[in-house]
């Protein structure tokens, strides 16, 4: 979603502010930046930022300062590891606010919004999977990439309601029943779009996919 500023007050601004530059200091220092020395990566990297650029700038307006689209978060993060998504997932954001679609002063909430949060849930589901689920193809198909897809659009959809309930933009019984109800049919679109592109990637370019190891989910399977 696309959150206009107005929606929330100066003190939720700063705060996602200081949430941001902690973010982008954390990236900075412990991103695998080597991976980008290989072109490939590299263009997959920008290709990534412009394909979700496209799919942002196709939303949905809910009510005024609202606006839905699909999020690619979980594939991204399956893709590329946390650090190097959120840079994807920012270059995207700044790709839909030059173009209109939102403004500069709510990139910080929206980076938390559209990015840190969702990113950071995708790598955890990710972890619980690897470590309690059986390191399978069809269950990093499945589980991660079009179970994990849904679920994460959900919690996003869900974390963003109890945001806009607690700055009071909107009351509770609205964001229940004509905001948050909406994320269930994203959920089943960003299902099919993250497990169709893990789906090809790792069958034609496995090396271009961070989280996937031939030796483990294939191998004597």
């Amino acid at each position: 979603m696309n959150f206009a500023p107005d929606l929330f007050s100066l003190a939720w601004h700063i705060v996602a502010a200081i949430v941001g530059v902690g973010v982008a200091v954390w990236v900075v220092r412990t991103a695998p930046w080597q991976r980008l020395k290989d072109g490939h990566q590299l263009n997959a990297l920008f290709g990534a930022a412009v394909i979700l650029t496209l799919l942002w700038s196709l939303n949905a307006g809910v009510y005024p300062g609202l606006n839905l689209h699909l999020l690619g978060a979980m594939a991204t993060t399956l893709i590329f590891g946390p650090q190097l998504a959120l840079v994807v997932l920012a270059l995207a954001l700044a790709g839909i606010t030059l173009n209109g679609s939102t403004e500069w002063s709510a990139y910080p909430i929206n980076l938390l919004a559209m990015a840190v949060i969702p990113v950071g849930a995708s790598a955890l589901y990710a972890r619980v999977v690897g470590r309690w689920l059986p390191r399978h193809f069809f269950v990093y198909i499945f589980v991660n990439a079009f179970i994990g897809a849904a679920l994460i659009v959900l919690i996003q959809g869900t974390l963003a309601s109890l945001g806009l309930a607690a700055a009071g933009a909107y009351p509770v019984d609205l964001l229940l029943s004509d905001y948050l109800p909406f994320f269930l049919l994203l959920g089943f679109a960003e299902a099919w779009l993250s497990g169709m592109t893990l789906t090809l990637l790792v069958v034609y370019c496995p090396e271009w996919v961070a989280s996937f190891d031939d030796r483990s989910y294939l191998m004597n399977k």
